[in-house]
């Protein structure tokens, strides 16, 4: 199996890999913490490792000016509340019962990847989403509290956390074409400053330094490399399909929540996580083609020389992905396509 949906199903889902471990996890680093300082340690390994994973400009276009408002809100939204919220609510709910409950940033994705996008939801999809939300369901209504610790509170922000989390995604879908590192490393450190300043006028004190270099570490991955993936998955097939695909990163957070001893066993999960992986496979399945037409388009991204898109000549001709200011003709053609950054047609 080939091409661009299969490649974006594998890069959202390495995403959800990271993701959903470094829930658990920084339950555990993180406590005793502030939720603002937490999102400022989380985020400040997830810029570093942006900036040490960037590419070269001829590699990978570079962000520019008039990205920084949409980036600015994707902090807001992404490296500031979200964490915080998420924060905060592991601290008075159950690992497990907080990792299941994030599987409404998928469904809150996808919708706004309709609304505001007009990313197509055909039949398929819209199964697809329907399962992972009744999986998500029973998986929280068959999980239950854990020694009453899953107070309703900290779900409430753990769900708030995931409407944060929904526009974040949302809004980098606008900045498929830019260096997915540059965009972690420029958006990780808005965080940064952003909570860090929250930090210091809620009086949060910092943590001790084992606590601060684990929660930097965790960021790096679960935070910074997980959306370097996610970014390069909605590149590949757009904002829904990855929001649901990344839905899978909370049965693998309730997993490690598991494995790690937080006591909240149910037939819950086993029936839930079924239906979630059901809904990634028929995302995973999608095959949707019909005749399409491509507007005359002037732009800059990285793009490859053997996807049926980039047939303007070089001298020499490049080996694998490059960058540069490109343009491409008119064209009407039928092929399998997905809404990526050239299929954004109506339906």
């Amino acid at each position: 199996m080939s091409g661009p949906a299969f490649r974006g199903g594998v890069l959202a889902l390495l995403a959800a890999l990271l993701f959903g471990l470094s829930t658990p996890l920084v339950q555990r680093a993180g406590a005793g913490c502030g939720p603002w300082t937490t999102a400022a340690l989380l985020y400040a390994g997830a810029a570093l490792m942006g900036a040490l994973s960037r590419r070269p400009a001829e590699r990978e276009a570079r962000v520019v000016r008039v990205d920084l408002p949409r980036l600015l809100a994707m902090a807001v939204f992404g490296a500031a509340l979200g964490p915080a919220a998420l924060a905060w609510g592991l601290q008075r709910s159950s690992a497990t019962a907080a990792s299941l409950l994030l599987t409404l940033e998928a469904v809150f994705t996808a919708l706004l990847a309709a609304a505001l996008y007009r990313e197509q939801l055909d039949r398929r999809v819209r199964a697809a989403l329907a399962l992972l939300t009744l999986g998500g369901g029973v998986l929280v209504l068959g999980t239950g509290p854990a020694g009453g610790s899953a107070a309703m509170t900290g779900l409430l922000a753990v769900g708030a956390a995931t409407l944060a989390w929904g526009l974040d995604n949302t809004l980098s879908r606008g900045l498929a074409e830019r260096d997915p590192s540059q965009v972690v490393a420029v958006k990780a450190g808005l965080g940064v400053l952003l909570s860090a300043g929250a930090a210091g006028l809620a009086g949060e004190t910092l943590p001790g330094p084992a606590a601060a270099v684990a929660l930097q570490a965790i960021g790096a991955s679960g935070y910074g490399l997980s959306l370097r993936f996610y970014l390069l998955a909605q590149r590949a097939f757009g904002a829904a399909r990855t929001g649901s695909v990344f839905a899978f990163a909370p049965f693998i957070g309730a997993l490690a929540a598991l494995a790690l001893g937080d006591h909240a066993a149910h037939w819950g999960m086993a029936v839930g996580g079924a239906l979630m992986l059901a809904g990634v496979a028929l995302h995973l399945a999608e095959s949707h083609a019909h005749e399409h037409a491509h507007e005359a388009l002037d732009h800059e991204h990285a793009h490859r020389h053997d996807d049926g898109h980039h047939d303007h000549s070089h001298d020499p001709m490049p080996a694998g992905e490059h960058s540069h200011r490109h343009q491409h003709a008119p064209l009407r053609h039928s092929h399998p396509h997905v809404p990526d950054i050239h299929h954004q047609h109506e339906h």
